[in-house]
Formats: structure tokens, sequence, C-alpha cells
């Protein structure tokens, strides 16, 4: 039987292209995903109550944007920076000011030409993954009386105190990055592996580049479970064991080929991970009673008519969908016993999680974090963490969905500007 491990990084190459939720593992991998959330969660539970033995590391998900790739390429040995693009069968990197302007307009060409000029600096040996968290689009705001820098990459605004020893350090800055994976191997850029964590120890520091890692800076004092949370969090996962044991291997792989193979493409929509955001897009927790309210078999049904059938011109091709409808949701309706056990499962994950992230997010970071509102700034915490495990291969990331998620759907993006 494969490992997580493998089943993570299978599908991508090896690459760290996409960080799913937690509580998604057991629609991603089936029973495998399932069982790997919950043996994250418990080593999570045994580093916040002090153990020596967790499995795993913690790093904070900074929501930097656009992703950056940048080092040495591996076949003529000249640097090079890159977007999600680089590992594709034609890699598109840039080692010129000529192919960034032959490739990207506006605020990227001018982010990557900074970032060409700059991170070389560093003196990075292979390649390493990171987020671009400012260039020159730094300003100086007021908030709350306080006078702040700010750079806002994503949903997220990031604000440091003026007049904080930071606060100097980013005004100097031409470009500012955090660093969250290694690159590994060779002989060509598609064959180099992620390795979740980077060691910005050994790069050379210069006053134009302020870079940190995205290690968690403070898994200790404040940020340390009591005796009563321990013993919170563990009955949760006693609880979501045993609903995790009324998940029968064989009727999990019918539904997840059911996703897989038919609501794909032009049906995405009515998949069951579409089904479960509805919820966080309006700010709501699912669990089972909430989705005994609307089944997951009746949303699929609407779906169908309403924005697949009801787009069609022709009897046939309605016929045709109406079809395929009438199969999926008799499958579904079979699977309704199966659909409320992932559900609790899935439900019962992010209360654990949210614990955790509570109690992560006690401990003060870097930065002061906002989200923009049209009344103006709120207080907001990290985008989330991301758990990896000791050898830094496997990780999936822990989001509170009902705040950054919700967020990331309704708040003013740096683009809304």
């Amino acid at each position: 039987m494969q490992n997580f491990m493998e089943i993570l990084t299978e599908g991508k190459g090896g690459k760290n292209l996409h960080l799913e939720h937690l509580e998604d593992e057991i629609i991603n991998y089936g029973i495998t995903g399932g069982r790997a959330a919950i043996n994250f969660l418990r080593s999570l539970r045994n580093m916040l109550a002090g153990s020596s033995s967790s499995g795993v590391n913690m790093t904070v998900k900074w929501d930097g944007a656009p992703a950056i790739f940048a080092g040495i390429d591996p076949e003529d040995g000249k640097f090079f920076v890159a977007k999600k693009g680089v590992f594709n069968a034609n890699p598109k990197f840039y080692k010129t000011n000529q192919e960034i302007d032959a490739e990207l307009k506006g605020q990227l060409n001018s982010k990557f030409k900074i970032a060409l000029a700059e991170i070389p600096k560093l003196g990075i040996k292979g390649v390493l993954q990171g987020d671009l968290m400012f260039t020159d689009d730094i300003s100086k705001k007021d908030i709350d009386g306080i006078s702040y820098y700010t750079f806002q990459p994503n949903t997220l605004v990031y604000a440091i105190p003026v007049n904080s020893g930071l606060g100097k350090i980013v005004s100097k800055a031409k470009l500012g990055v955090v660093w969250h994976t290694t690159y590994e191997g060779g002989p060509t850029l598609q064959d180099m592996t992620a390795k979740f964590g980077a060691d910005t120890s050994k790069l050379k520091t210069t006053s134009s580049i302020w870079m940190d890692d995205a290690s968690y800076k403070d898994v200790s004092g404040k940020a340390k479970f009591t005796l009563a949370e321990t013993e919170k969090v563990t009955k949760i996962l006693s609880s979501t064991g045993k609903t995790f044991q009324k998940i029968k291997s064989s009727e999990l792989k019918k539904f997840l080929d059911l996703q897989n193979n038919t609501l794909t493409k032009g049906l995405v929509g009515a998949s069951f991970k579409t089904y479960l955001n509805q919820y966080v897009k309006r700010g709501e927790k699912f669990n089972v009673s909430v989705v005994k309210k609307t089944p997951y078999s009746m949303y699929v049904k609407g779906y169908f008519d309403d924005k697949v059938i009801a787009k069609l011109k022709t009897d046939k091709a309605k016929k045709q969908k109406e079809q395929i409808r009438d199969e999926v949701v008799a499958q579904l309706l079979k699977q309704d016993s199966l659909i409320l056990n992932l559900v609790e499962f899935m439900s019962s994950l992010v209360e654990a999680k949210q614990l955790i992230v509570t109690k992560l997010n006690s401990v003060k970071q870097l930065a002061k974090i906002f989200v923009r509102t049209k009344d103006g700034y709120k207080v907001s915490n990290e985008e989330g963490y991301v758990a990896v495990d000791r050898d830094g291969t496997t990780a999936v990331k822990l989001v509170d969905r009902m705040e950054f998620s919700y967020n990331n759907f309704t708040a003013a993006k740096a683009w809304d500007k």
C-alpha cells in the first residue's frame, strides 16, 4: 500500500503547487486520506501538549501573491525567477528582462523584474519557492491611531509599525518574500522534487530584501495546550475515529468514483467539495443537521436543472443530461448514509482543527493583520498554518474557513483597490 506522502506527491510530480484543507483529504484520497488527517491532528495535539515525540512541524501560511520560484536552472547553471509554470512540460521561467516583457504585463511585469534584479543577491544554490509579499507597493497608513507600513498581496493586509525594528527593515527593502519550499534533484527542473521548508540561514542578507521562512515562530509558552484543552481535543478525536470506522471503504470508493469520473469538467459545480463550499461562502458551518435540510442529492439535482439543462437548446441534449442527472441522483440517494457519515467525520475534523488553529493564533506573529472592508480595516488572523511531517515531504493546510475562506470570498482584494 502507498504511504500518504506518495499519494500526496505523485499527482503533482512531487511539486508543491497546491495544498489541500486537512478535512478534505478523505475526499481527495479516500480511506488513506481520512486516516492521515486524524493522524496529523493527533500529532498536532501532541505538539501543543508539549510532547517531544510529535511527528509534525508547523509553518505559517502567509497570504502572499504571486507564488514565486527562484534559483539556479540545473541544465545551464543560470539564475531564473518563475511562476508556477516553471514545472510545465514546456517550462516558463525568466532569466532576462526581455523574457519577462514577452510574457508578463502590468504589475506582474514590474514585480518579476524587481525579483530578477534583487533575488540573485541571496546566493540561492538550488531552487526555492515562496510567496511575494511586496515590491514597490508598500504604503504608509494610520490604523486605529497607529502608523503602519502596509502591504496587501492578496486578501489580508499586513501591517508593521513604522517605528518598530522590522518597520525600519521593511522601509528600506525593494522586495519582501517568504520562502516555504525547497526543491532538490535534477538533472532538469521537471525532475526536481519538493521538500517543505526553507533554510534561509544559509542565504546571504541584503538591505534591499526582507525575507523570512514560514516557520511558526513560537510553539512554546502561550501556544501550549492546557490539560483541559488537550483532553477536549482528545475527546473530539476519539469521536472522530468512531465515525471514521462507520465509513466503509467499498462504499466510499463508489462515491469518489462518481466525483472523479462523472462530476468533472462542466459538472464540477455539482461536486461534493463545491456543495460544502457553499456553506463557507455564506459563513455557515456545515454539519449533519445542516446538510439534512438540503441533502447533497437535492443540491445535485438543482445544479443539473438550473446550471446545465436550463441552458441547453435542443430536446435531445436536454434528455441526455436529464438521464445523467437521474442516474447520479439515484446513486446519491443510495449513498445517503455514507454522505452523512462523511459530513459528520469532516465536521469533527474541523472542530478539532479549529481548537488547534485558535491556540496557534494566540501567539503574536511578526505583523498585525487586517482585512479591508467597505467600513475600513478589521483585525484578522493569519491565513492559516501548514502542518508538515518531520521529513518535510507531506503537508496539509489548517485554515479557519469560517474566517479566512469567508474573507477570501468576500473581502476587498489587492486587485480591487
